[in-house]
């Protein structure tokens, strides 16, 4: 009847060992893998056993039987001291297994002497076939090298516990499972006494499971030997494995030395519980994660800098967490900074350059304004004075977000203004000083200085690299005199054809000519200018505009105002 129970143990033991050899990895201790493939040979050799119908194949069952007896404590032994990072020295190791092996050869001199088994018999109880057996001397020296192995074992689980902090808590737990049950195991096999019944292949069932678990789990510490291997053997790169739960994995000693809170840190403990680590590792991971990308970050210690690298850790093509590199960098940031200050300076000395050169020109293009405006003895000051209007109007649209003005647009037309009338340069002095009104023919010649000014702007400007200044300034010269009910001059332009920096001259033109004084009329009071100017929205002004004017009037008034009074 126990012939199914122990046919059962062995297929799902060999189902186990199955799954273990899928997610095998090179990387696996060669112990882990023979208690793989002895246990199944164990439990199939009690299917063998117990299924037999004589005492001679009933001993060679047994014979396989104590294969895994003697060979599995000593490779459970060596599984947890690799597992645990204990080196065993050679001669303990080959020692160790050499005993093993002559306890092995013990069992095969079952039935030819009686060092191991005095007697046994076959014999049929409760109507199972068993054997029935005087244990000889050699027995209870295998009994005493079982339980030194597991004393073994023990000991090296709670030594590593406590004394080793880069230890794996959770399996150093599992490791101690299989130990743990065997011991019942074996224990329960001798207080139950039945006859045809093992408690033993079930104990090394549940151990290949915990087995299988431990596999698994040393993977991820796997995955971060093989990278330290791989990519750290020159001994200056930092390593840091973290789990997806931030479950600190692993590390090797140049990451320590450059974080030296790693080494109070257990394996498998959070890292997001250690203050130390929140303003590096735990950041780090933080920026990979919102960036979805390989995250690369400067680490500054003490004289040293470190150039941080995080991305994921891969066990094949799957993620199993993330793994941060920490390169030495002082040299080349040294490099850097070196390379940054001259740039730095550099660019300060072509910026103070710049600056001189662009001041030579505006100061140029100033003086060939005012050198016109010097022929011309109607409009003393109109430059200066159009410049502040034109200043004034910006700030007030300025205010408006909606109209979204750039910085450069603004501070291009403010620049632009003095230049608006430099075609009158070209103008005849007998009609540019002329102290009277035009006639309708000297009016066309006047005309003609707002294209000619268009013109020389465009020369003076033609070789510079800012060409939005350019078009604006040449703008304002050519389009100032248009009106936006298409009756002005040179071209006839109407509304939104004629550009907004020329629509804005045109408002700081035509208010300078009403307020200041000039040969052929007295100034204009600010209530009748205003009047003017509010009758000339929408037909020689932009009606957009007018609100602009209109806030910007009181600053006007007040600039005039002080004007009037320095020249009184």
């Amino acid at each position: 009847m126990f012939t199914i129970y122990y046919a059962v143990l062995f297929i799902l033991s060999f189902f186990l060992t199955a799954i273990y050899v899928f997610q095998w990895h090179k990387h696996f201790d060669v112990n882990l893998t023979a208690i793989f493939i002895l246990i199944p040979v164990a439990n199939l050799s009690f299917c063998f056993m117990y299924g037999a119908t004589d005492a001679e194949a009933a001993v060679s069952g047994l014979k396989t039987i104590y294969l895994g007896g003697c060979f599995l404590p000593w490779l459970t032994t060596m599984c947890a001291a690799g597992l645990c990072g204990i080196n065993v020295s050679r001669p303990v190791r080959v020692g160790s297994f050499i005993l093993t092996a002559a306890m092995y050869f013990g069992v095969l001199s079952i039935g030819h002497n009686t060092l191991f088994y005095r007697t046994y018999e076959w014999v049929k109880i409760d109507g199972s076939w068993t054997l029935i057996k005087q244990y000889g001397p050699l027995h209870g020296v295998f009994y005493v090298l079982l339980g030194l192995y597991m004393v073994a074992d023990l000991a090296i689980i709670v030594y590593t516990y406590f004394r080793k902090k880069q230890a794996s808590r959770r399996l150093l737990v599992l490791l101690l499972i299989p130990a743990l049950t065997t011991i019942i195991g074996y224990y329960l096999n001798h207080l139950l006494n039945r006859a045809g019944f093992e408690t033993v292949p079930l104990t090394y069932l549940l151990a290949q499971m915990v087995y299988l678990f431990i596999a698994r789990r040393i993977t991820l510490h796997d995955v971060s030997d093989m990278v330290i291997e791989s990519m750290v053997q020159s001994g200056d790169t930092g390593f840091v494995s973290i789990d997806f739960r931030n479950h600190y994995l692993g590390s090797n000693s140049t990451a320590r030395s450059i974080l030296p809170q790693l080494s109070e840190v257990a394996v498998d403990a959070s890292i997001l519980h250690y203050e130390g680590l929140r303003d590096n590792i735990v950041s780090w991971i933080d920026r990979f994660r919102e960036n979805n990308d390989e995250s690369r970050t400067l680490y500054p210690c003490g004289d040293r800098i470190y150039s941080i690298t995080v991305g994921y850790m891969y066990d094949g093509r799957k993620r199993r967490g993330y793994q941060i590199f920490l390169q030495d960098d002082t040299v080349d940031q040294k490099y850097i900074r070196l390379l940054d200050k001259y740039n730095s300076e550099l660019q300060q000395d072509v910026a103070a350059k710049t600056e001189s050169i662009v001041r030579m020109h505006d100061n140029l293009i100033m003086g060939m304004a005012t050198m016109v405006e010097s022929r011309d003895n109607s409009t003393g000051g109109h430059i200066r004075r159009t410049s502040e209007g034109v200043r004034i109007l910006i700030d007030e649209m300025r205010k408006d977000k909606k109209l979204k003005l750039s910085d450069e647009f603004c501070k291009d037309i403010i620049k632009a203004a003095p230049m608006h009338d430099l075609g009158k340069i070209a103008v005849d002095d007998a009609i540019l000083r002329k102290p009277g009104r035009y006639t309708p023919e000297e009016f066309d010649k006047m005309k003609a200085h707002a294209p000619e000014g268009a013109r020389i702007v465009h020369e003076i400007l033609k070789n510079t690299d800012d060409l939005t200044f350019h078009l604006i300034a040449e703008n304002v010269a050519h389009y100032h005199h248009e009106r936006v009910d298409g009756s002005g001059y040179p071209d006839g332009l109407k509304g939104d054809e004629i550009p907004l920096e020329a629509r804005i001259m045109a408002i700081a033109d035509v208010y300078d000519a009403l307020v200041s004084k000039r040969v052929y009329k007295e100034k204009f009071s600010f209530e009748d200018a205003d009047k003017i100017m509010m009758d000339g929205m929408g037909k020689q002004f932009d009606k957009k505009l007018e609100k602009y004017y209109v806030a910007a009037r009181p600053r006007l008034e007040a600039f005039y105002s002080s004007e009037a009074g320095e020249s009184s």
